[in-house]
C-alpha cells in the first residue's frame, strides 16, 4: 500500500451531487516511504485557516442535503 503526505495549499470549491461532496483544491502530494514504526496511513496538513474554512464549507454542504431528506429522516437516526 502506498501512503502520501498531502498538504492542501488552497481550497478552490465544493460541491455535491448524488451523494458525493467534491473538494476542488491545490495540494502537495509526495510519496511517504512506509515505516514499521507507523501506520501505514496517508496524512493530510491544513492550516489552520484553511481547516476553518473547509469545516464550515462541509457544515454548509452537509445542511444542503439534509434539506434533500424526507423529514423522518433527518433527525440523524439510522
Amino acid at each position: 500500500m502506498k501512503t502520501y503526505d498531502i498538504e492542501v495549499q488552497r481550497l478552490r470549491a465544493m460541491k455535491h451531487d448524488k451523494g458525493l461532496i467534491e473538494l476542488d483544491i491545490d495540494a502537495l502530494v509526495l510519496s511517504r516511504p512506509v515505516r514499521d514504526e507507523h501506520s501505514a496511513t496517508s496524512c493530510l496538513r491544513l492550516q489552520v485557516d484553511q481547516a476553518r474554512s473547509l469545516l464550515l464549507l462541509l457544515k454548509q454542504q452537509i445542511a444542503e442535503l439534509d434539506k434533500l431528506q424526507p423529514r423522518s429522516r433527518r433527525s440523524g437516526r439510522c
